[in-house]
């Protein structure tokens, strides 16, 4: 009697600030982490993978990375960890979205994965809100394909500049505001932060509606921020925390259904 290997995929997404990662099967993401890059950098992330990994290791990795200097260190770390060389989601590689950019090599590999994700959950088209450094909306049309999206500065950034460039404004911990009028310093902050976000959403979202030609339009978020912004605007149908990675297993599936891996 056969019996078939169990599919143990290591999934890796490497951000500028942190690196999430996840174990999957065939099926499912089991479990994920995230984990700061510069320990990606500067090779001392196998210890642990291995212990994420657990007992039973990996069998497979497929990785995507904004990092192009921390994306060789990875793929060495899992020949000498685990044997196996990561299969990376690039315009060429990538399955289950099509491309119509005019520089596709400029589209970030997690962006991406995104766009597979979402078109996988909610059809065609779709849009992605990412609430990362950056915040960042993806967007795949009527077609399948990928065709562009937005990038503008992310909910952290945008305070932490405040505070940085002004002698008063003191730096905040971003939460949902009580009210829309601030009665002090700090909570006129938030309130422009978190309010203020939702209305930027908002509005792109609105435009995104107009430019492709449809009155419905699924809305996807993930990031950090994904839950508070979410919580005001029902222009977001889901929530997703772990779309990347969702992406980058879709894309797997794929790749060794065709033969690839």
């Amino acid at each position: 009697m056969s019996t078939q290997r169990v599919v143990r995929l290591l999934l890796i997404d490497i951000g500028n600030t942190h690196t999430h990662v996840g174990l999957a099967t065939e099926r499912r993401i089991l479990k994920t982490r995230d984990i700061d890059t510069t320990q990606v950098l500067t090779g001392r992330v196998g210890s642990i993978l291995a212990r994420f990994a657990g007992e039973r290791g990996i069998t497979a990795a497929c990785l995507c990375s904004v990092v192009p200097q921390a994306t060789q260190p990875t793929q060495r770390t899992l020949q000498q960890e685990f044997g196996v060389t990561a299969l990376q989601l690039t315009p060429k590689t990538v399955r289950g979205v099509g491309i119509r950019y005019p520089r596709p090599n400029s589209i970030g590999q997690d962006r991406l994965a995104n766009a597979v994700a979402a078109r996988a959950a909610f059809g065609a088209p779709s849009v992605v809100v990412d609430f990362g450094t950056a915040v960042t909306f993806d967007v795949v049309d009527a077609q399948g394909d990928y065709v562009g999206g937005i990038i503008a500065p992310g909910l952290a950034a945008m305070t932490d500049y405040l505070h940085e460039k002004t002698a008063l404004l003191p730096k905040i911990r971003i939460h949902e505001p009580g009210r829309v009028i601030g009665r002090n310093t700090e909570e006129a902050m938030l309130i422009g932060a978190v309010h203020g976000y939702r209305g930027l959403v908002r509005e792109l979202i609105g435009g995104l509606k107009r430019e492709l030609g449809v009155r419905r339009l699924p809305v996807v978020a993930t990031g950090g921020y994904a839950r508070l912004i979410a919580r005001g605007l029902p222009e977001i149908d889901a929530v997703r925390p772990s779309l990347t990675l969702e992406g980058l297993r879709l894309t797997w599936l794929s790749a060794r259904g065709s033969g690839a891996v």
